[in-house]
């Protein structure tokens, strides 16, 4: 890699937090951005998986460290955010992940399932946002603004319920939404906010999807015009690029990150 290269894309001595870092998507996230130089705070429920996590992590450029973490409270909330402010003097990436998956026919969607989804995957990164915001904006620059990536779906953009994950999709469509708000207010404080819209990717969260909709698997995979579902240099390599110098001049793009199934959908 060149120097030009590495100026572009390094994040080292950045620090960043990914909620629900280490499963799924945000392990992949997690591990591109320590590799890339990032030190990374995991927040997750799982300990065994944080605990693994930070153990596999020990050896690489970055450094990974995990803080237990359960955002489907206020109080969780309020906890990581205060564990932060009393141990780092700024955060510079901020990726909104930690997020959780329900579907049920319509008849059957009840008011506790349809809360829970709304409270994790968009109460709980409009307050955590709010709560990290003095970190961000510690030592974020017109040059070098500090970075928020939402993770977001292409259920938050297909028209499909998927097996009737309402409550998900339109969690998903209202994190794209929050996303382009808080790019336009956050931009005179040299914070760019974007969102990511991962199609099919490894995780417990796409299984469940395939397990509320017999066949859907084989019907994606063969949907999807590159043939394959999503890797960790896919999600990985998009997320460095939003947080490095390479991508300083973006905020409010909502990326659909889907080997171009939607296009081909329309």
């Amino acid at each position: 890699m060149t120097d030009r290269s590495e100026d572009l894309f390094s994040l080292a001595g950045k620090t960043a937090l990914v909620t629900g870092g280490a499963k799924g998507i945000g392990a992949l996230i997690t591990r591109t951005l320590v590799d890339a130089g990032c030190n990374v705070i995991v927040a997750a429920r799982s300990a065994a998986a944080g605990t693994d996590m930070e153990a596999t992590l020990a050896e690489v450029p970055g450094r990974c460290r995990f803080v237990a973490s359960d955002l489907s409270t206020t109080a969780g909330v309020q906890a990581l955010a205060a564990n932060l402010s009393e141990t780092l003097p700024a955060l510079d990436i901020l990726v909104n992940n930690a997020g959780t998956f329900d579907a049920a026919p319509l008849e059957a969607t009840s008011a506790e399932r349809w809360d829970a989804v709304l409270t994790l995957n968009l109460r709980a990164p409009f307050f955590l946002i709010q709560a990290l915001l003095p970190l961000l904006t510690a030592r974020a620059t017109a040059a070098e603004p500090a970075r928020i990536v939402n993770i977001g779906s292409i259920g938050g953009l297909m028209p499909q319920s998927n097996g009737g994950a309402y409550a998900y999709g339109c969690s998903k469509a209202a994190i794209h939404q929050l996303t382009r708000m808080l790019a336009s207010d956050l931009k005179p404080r040299h914070v760019n906010v974007n969102a990511i819209a991962p199609g099919y990717f490894p995780s417990d969260m796409t299984n469940g999807f395939f397990a509320a909709v017999p066949g859907l698997r084989d019907k994606m995979l063969e949907s999807i015009p590159a043939h394959r579902f999503g890797s960790a240099e896919d999600i990985g390599g998009f997320t460095v690029f939003l947080c490095s110098r390479a991508g300083a001049y973006l905020t409010g793009s909502i990326t659909a990150l889907d080997g171009g199934l939607l296009t081909a959908a329309q």
